[in-house]
């Protein structure tokens, strides 16, 4: 997947997968045990929109910057 994911957020705590093997999409399962990764924690005081990167070249990891648009076509 190329492009970004838009996740809508409610006020609280929230484990952002930044491994990529997660099987719960864009949120923490735990897959990342004994890859040296973790998880991000995105704290929110009120419900948000966040942009997520699909793509895994974000500098921003796990929120997308854009990266996306300069991946070759079909890749």
């Amino acid at each position: 997947m190329d492009h970004p994911t838009p996740l809508e957020l409610t006020a609280g705590k929230h484990y952002l997968c930044t491994c990529g093997s997660s099987n719960n999409g864009a949120f923490c399962d735990g897959s990342h045990q004994g890859t040296g990764k973790a998880p991000h924690l995105l704290e929110l005081e009120e419900p948000k929109t966040v942009v997520f990167c699909s793509c895994g070249t974000s500098d921003a990891i796990p929120f997308c910057d854009g990266s996306h648009t300069r991946l070759p076509a079909g890749g």
